[in-house]
C-alpha cells in the first residue's frame, strides 16, 4: 500500500497557499503620512483640483510621493508627520471652506498589487485608536411626528371630501376622531380606509359619543422604526464623510442603535459637535425689484438681504422665511417629462399646508433655496467651546409655476447640481432624535502599544509550540511547523481579502487562539500514526490509518468551535465579533493545512516509499 496524491490536488494546495499569502504580503508594507481632501456643500474634487494640491505643495518644497483622485476623494502622500502638518496647512489655505482637508495614513501597498486586488488589513480602534460611539435613536418620537402627519393628514382628508367632524386627537391608544352622528362614522371609516392602508380603523362609539379610532399597524410602526433608523444612518454617515476619516465604521446594531467608530480622531469634543450639528434649507422669496448695481455694493431695502450664489455671483431674498428644511421628509433626483433633472420636494402634512398658503400668491415669482451650515472654525470661545462658522448659500433658484403643497419639484438645475441638492436637503437633519449611551476614546500610544504586546504573545506562543513540535516529532514536527505557518499567512491574507474584515485585540487573541488549535490537529494525528506503528502496522499503513482515523476526531472539536465563534459573531458586538471572525478564519484554514497540506507533504516525502521505521 502506498500513499500518494493525485497531481491536481497536490497543485489545489499550493495554488491556495499562493493566494493566502499573495493577500498576506500588502501587510508587510506598511503604512504613508497623507493628506485627504473631501468636497463638501456641492463641491467636487476633480483633477483641476488635483493639479492644484500639487502646484502648491511643489511651491513650498514638500515632496509628493503619490496623489490618488478616487470616488471622489483625493488622496495626497508624502514622506513624513513634519511635511503631513505642512501639506495639510498649505492644502486648506489654496482650496478653502469647500472642502475639509484632514491628516490620514495610507496603506503604503506599491500600486501594481493594488490593481490586482492587494490590501492590509483594517485595524480596529483598539489597534489603531480612535473614537467609538454607541448612539440609540428615540423610536417614540419618530411615532410620534408620524401620528402628527397622519392627523394633519386626516384633516385636509376629510375637509376636501367633505365629511364633517368634530374634532381630531392623540389618545394614549392611537388617533381619535369624533363626528357628530354614527352614520358619519361609517362614511368617513370607508373613505379614509381606501387613503389610508398602512392605519387600522375602529368604530369607538360609546356613550352618545361617535367615534372612530385610528391606530398605526404593526407592520407601518416596525416600517417607520425601520426608516427612521436607516435615515439617521445615512445622516449620520454623510456627516461623518465632513470629519475626512479614513475607514469609518456606521452600521446599526439591533432595532434601534447605531455604531460609530471613526479611526485615529481623538477629538471627542469636535466629533460629537459635527455628529449633532444639522444644516439647514430655507426657501425665501427672490426680491426681484432690487437694483442689481445697488446690491452689489450690499445697498438693499430693508426687508431684504444680499446672499452668496452656489457657482458665483449674488442674490437678494426676502427676509421672510416661507418654509425651513426640517419640514423635509424625502428629496429625489429625477426628471421631468423632457428629461430634464429637477428635484422632487416631500414635505411633512405641516409643511405641505405652510407651503401651499404661501405659494398661492407668488405663482410665477422666483423661489430661492438658501443652504445654511454650521462649520468648525477652528478657534476656541473664552470658555472652551469650539467657534463655528455660518455659512450661508443659495443653491438654487426657482420660479414658482403653480400652487406648491406637499409634494413639489426645484427646476432649472444640472443633473449634477440636481443630485447635489437631493443628497443635502436629504441629508440636513435627523428624523428621529439619537443619545449617546456609551463612548469610548483610544488613544494613538495606546493602540500601538496592544499591536506590540498582541504580537509579542503571537511570537512567544509560536516560538514554544514550533520548538516543542520540532524537538518531539522530529521530521514530522518540521512538516507541522511549515503547515502552522502556511495557517498564520492563510489567516492574515483572507482577513485582508473580506472587505468588512477589521483585526482588533480580540483578533489578535484568536490568531493566538488558532495556533493552539492548528498544532492540535497534528499531534492527534501523529500520535495515531505512532499508535498504528506500535501496533505493528506498516509504515504506509500507519500513515494512512492515522489520518484517516484522526480526522473525525478533529472534524469533531472543530465544528464544535466554529459553531460556538458563529454563534458569538450573531450575538456579540465590537471586539467579540472582532474574535468571532479570526477564530472562524482560523478554524477553517487550520483544517486544511493540518489535515491537507501535511498530507500533501507527507505523501510527496514518503508516500511512494517502502520504509520499515518512521521519523516521529
Amino acid at each position: 500500500m502506498l500513499n500518494k496524491y493525485p497531481m491536481w490536488k497536490n497543485l489545489m494546495v499550493i495554488i491556495i497557499i499562493a493566494i493566502g499569502a499573495f493577500y498576506a504580503t500588502p501587510n508587510l508594507f506598511g503604512e504613508d503620512h497623507a493628506v485627504q481632501v473631501v468636497a463638501t456643500r456641492g463641491a467636487e474634487v476633480t483633477v483641476s483640483t488635483q493639479s492644484t494640491v500639487t502646484d502648491v505643495l511643489e511651491s513650498k518644497g514638500i515632496a509628493v510621493k503619490r496623489s490618488e483622485l478616487e470616488n471622489g476623494q483625493l488622496l495626497v502622500r508624502v514622506n513624513n508627520p513634519d511635511q503631513q502638518l505642512l501639506a495639510k496647512e498649505a492644502i486648506a489655505d489654496v482650496l478653502g471652506n469647500n472642502y475639509t482637508v484632514a491628516l490620514n495614513l495610507a496603506p503604503a501597498t506599491p500600486e501594481w498589487l493594488e490593481s490586482l486586488g492587494g490590501s492590509p488589513m483594517k485595524l480596529g480602534l483598539d489597534l489603531r485608536g480612535g473614537v467609538h460611539f454607541l448612539m440609540e435613536v428615540d423610536m417614540g418620537e419618530a411615532l410620534r411626528k408620524m401620528e402628527e402627519a397622519k392627523i394633519a393628514d386626516f384633516r385636509s382628508q376629510l375637509r376636501d371630501e367633505k365629511i364633517r367632524y368634530a374634532g381630531i386627537r392623540k389618545t394614549a391608544k392611537g388617533i381619535e376622531i369624533k363626528f357628530r352622528d354614527a352614520e358619519t362614522v361609517g362614511v368617513a371609516e370607508r373613505f379614509l380606509k381606501t387613503k389610508s392602508n398602512d392605519m387600522v380603523f375602529s368604530d369607538g362609539s360609546r356613550d352618545g359619543n361617535f367615534l372612530l379610532l385610528a391606530d398605526m399597524s404593526e407592520a407601518y410602526i416596525k416600517q417607520v422604526k425601520e426608516e427612521a433608523l436607516q435615515q439617521n444612518i445615512t445622516t449620520i454617515r454623510n456627516r461623518v464623510n465632513e470629519l475626512g476619516v479614513a475607514e469609518p465604521v456606521v452600521q446599526r446594531q439591533g432595532a434601534e442603535r447605531i455604531i460609530v467608530e471613526l479611526p485615529g480622531v481623538q477629538d471627542t469634543a469636535r466629533a460629537k459637535e459635527i455628529l449633532g450639528a444639522t444644516a439647514s434649507i430655507e426657501f425665501r422669496m427672490v426680491d426681484d425689484k432690487a437694483d442689481p448695481e445697488a446690491a452689489a455694493s450690499g445697498r438693499v431695502s430693508a426687508a431684504s438681504e444680499v446672499y452668496q450664489r452656489r457657482g458665483g455671483g449674488i442674490a437678494v431674498l426676502r427676509k421672510e422665511v416661507m418654509l425651513t428644511g426640517d419640514h423635509i421628509t424625502g428629496a429625489q433626483p429625477t426628471f421631468d417629462e423632457y428629461s430634464r433633472p429637477q428635484v422632487a420636494i416631500n414635505l411633512d402634512a405641516k409643511g405641505g399646508s405652510i407651503f401651499s398658503n404661501v405659494t398661492k400668491d407668488n405663482i410665477g415669482n422666483p423661489m430661492a433655496t438658501l443652504f445654511i451650515e454650521y462649520k468648525d472654525s477652528g478657534l476656541r470661545n473664552p470658555d472652551g467651546t469650539v467657534k463655528m462658522t455660518k455659512i450661508e448659500e443659495v443653491i438654487s433658484v426657482a420660479t414658482i409655476q403653480a400652487r406648491l403643497g406637499r409634494n413639489f419639484v426645484i427646476t432649472g438645475l444640472e443633473h449634477k447640481e440636481a443630485q447635489s441638492l437631493a443628497l443635502l436637503l436629504r441629508a440636513g437633519a435627523l428624523i428621529a432624535p439619537v443619545t449617546i449611551v456609551e463612548e469610548r476614546t483610544i488613544g494613538p500610544s495606546l493602540g500601538k502599544e496592544n499591536i506590540e504586546n498582541g504580537m509579542q504573545a503571537m511570537i512567544f506562543g509560536l516560538a514554544i509550540v514550533l520548538v516543542f513540535m520540532l524537538v518531539y516529532y522530529r521530521a514530522f514536527g518540521f512538516i507541522a511547523n511549515l503547515a502552522l505557518l502556511a495557517n498564520l499567512v492563510m489567516v492574515v491574507g483572507v482577513m485582508s481579502m473580506i472587505p468588512g474584515a477589521v483585526l482588533t485585540l480580540p483578533g489578535i487573541a484568536g490568531m493566538v487562539l488558532t495556533v493552539g488549535m492548528a498544532v492540535d490537529g497534528n499531534v492527534l494525528i501523529y500520535e495515531r500514526i505512532r499508535e498504528e506503528l506500535l501496533a505493528g502496522r506498516s509504515v504506509q499503513q500507519a500513515i494512512h490509518e492515522g489520518y484517516a482515523n484522526a480526522f473525525s476526531t478533529i472534524a469533531d472539536a472543530n465544528i464544535t468551535t466554529f459553531m460556538t465563534a458563529l454563534i458569538l459573531f450573531a450575538v456579540g458586538t465590537g471586539a467579540v465579533k472582532g474574535f468571532a471572525v479570526t477564530l472562524m478564519i482560523g478554524i477553517a484554514t487550520s483544517m486544511f493545512t493540518a489535515i491537507v497540506g501535511t498530507r500533501s507533504i507527507v505523501n510527496a516525502l514518503w508516500g511512494g516509499k517502502r520504509l520499515k521505521t518512521l521519523s516521529i
